[in-house]
């Protein structure tokens, strides 16, 4: 599966994946601020691979001060609609549209798997204050929840794709998976949950780069087979989705 297909491929359901995917739990922010040792309130912060904002939100919420940084016509576009006072401006983060040592600190939720980071690392150091941060987290699925690790492991046959997360181990692995290897590193997994309309839960499947890119009828197949195998486990077509956030904060060696 060609990987800049995936990549592209959101902006054709950009609107599918606002209304759908799950957002982060409080837990994560109070995370970033205790790993870089400062609040988000008043942080000057870029929010890369932006997407449709669900990230960007939140860091709003706590009061940081957030510049979008998003590549695809149809996320821009789906951002603009839903956060219309945030400037989000147009590139990725293999060559930041952003001035030196502009930032407190830069996220990446769901998004750091696509970049290169030979390019993306040396950026955000460039981009940041030399005491600022950058954070990568993503959603992974909680795999010993019986139900989800067998229904993730239909989803990787499927569509050819792994949750970008669940190579990383251990720590040590982790930050050399996530080119990060030469900073100082902090990880913490965050374990949450959402309950949601099985319709939902049906259509987060569907807004994921490996169906999107598989096709309508491949994909409607998948998801009818998902749709009969959930009734049986949740009656009330109540899903119960558990995650583990996977969340790395990097700064220069010596600074923290």
């Amino acid at each position: 599966m060609n990987r800049l297909s995936r990549a592209h491929s959101f902006n054709t359901a950009a609107a599918r994946y606002a209304a759908n995917r799950p957002s982060y739990p409080p837990a994560l922010f109070d995370a970033v601020e205790e790993f870089t040792g400062r609040p988000l309130a008043g942080a000057r912060v870029a929010d890369v691979g932006a997407g449709t904002g669900i990230a960007t939100v939140l860091l709003r919420e706590r009061g940081a001060e957030v510049i979008a940084v998003e590549p695809g016509d149809g996320m821009a576009a789906q951002f603009r609609s839903a956060l219309p006072d945030v400037p989000v401006v147009r590139g990725d983060g293999n060559a930041l549209p952003l001035a030196d040592a502009s930032c407190d600190l830069i996220t990446y939720a769901q998004s750091w798997h696509w970049t290169d980071t030979a390019r993306s690392v040396p950026e955000a150091l460039r981009v940041l204050r030399p005491d600022g941060a950058l954070a990568v987290w993503w959603n992974t699925p909680a795999f010993d929840v019986p139900w989800i690790s067998a229904q993730h492991a239909r989803i990787a046959q499927c569509s050819g794709v792994n949750t970008p997360a669940e190579v990383l181990p251990d720590d040590s692995r982790a930050v050399q998976l996530a080119g990060l290897a030469g900073l100082h590193v902090a990880r913490r997994h965050l374990r949450w949950s959402r309950t949601v309309p099985l319709d939902t839960h049906l259509a987060n499947i569907g807004s994921h780069s490996g169906f999107l890119v598989l096709g309508e009828p491949g994909t409607r197949a998948f998801l009818a087979d998902e749709r009969a195998r959930l009734r049986e486990i949740f009656p009330d077509e109540r899903v119960e989705e558990t995650y583990v956030v996977d969340l790395l904060v990097a700064t220069r060696a010596g600074t923290t």
